[in-house]
């Protein structure tokens, strides 16, 4: 029988010595991600500019993924200030909504009747079927915005059910 440390021991005490230190090290590189894979935006760095065509203060959007003229997947967020709807419209294709803050009012149909639109609320969810007339946005008495991210692929071919008639309202 043979007594005292071994080669091999030697090599496997300073291999489990360093595993502690090698798993560390893996654990810290599988945390960092990698920018031209994985696109973050933090909310507050989310850059909302004024929807174009519509009154002073009445909306804002922001794109943050693809966006409404190129051909392909969108995803806006659309923020909706109290006192405004959009008149009857449609699109081209078909537009998937969601509601994240506040309560959004919508509405079917070639007329505007906004005492008949629905609210949805945050959470809620909106799918707008291409070339269907309806209208949105935020009752008057409303204490903050709706904002919603809007989903569909563009390009948008924005109607109006009416183009005699104003793109917005003020209700």
């Amino acid at each position: 029988m043979r007594s005292g440390i071994t080669r091999r021991d030697t090599l496997a005490a300073a291999f489990i010595a360093g595993l502690p230190l090698a798993l560390l090290d893996v654990a810290a590189r599988a945390g960092q991600i990698d920018p031209a894979d994985t696109a973050i935006t933090p909310f507050d760095a989310i850059k909302w500019s004024a929807w174009s065509g519509g009154p002073p203060n009445s909306a804002e959007m922001a794109t943050l993924y693809g966006g409404l003229d190129a051909p392909g997947p969108y995803l806006v967020l659309m923020k909706w200030n109290p006192g405004y709807m959009s008149a009857p419209h449609s699109y081209a294709t078909d537009r998937l909504s969601m509601v994240l803050s506040g309560t959004w009012w919508v509405n079917s149909g070639a007329d505007f009747d906004p005492a008949n639109a629905v609210p949805v609320s945050a959470g809620g969810f909106v799918r707008r079927r291409a070339r269907t007339p309806h209208y949105d946005g935020v009752k008057r008495e409303a204490k903050e915005p709706a904002v919603i991210a809007l989903f569909g692929i563009a390009p948008v071919k924005f109607e109006l059910s009416d183009p005699g008639k104003p793109a917005w309202r003020q209700i």
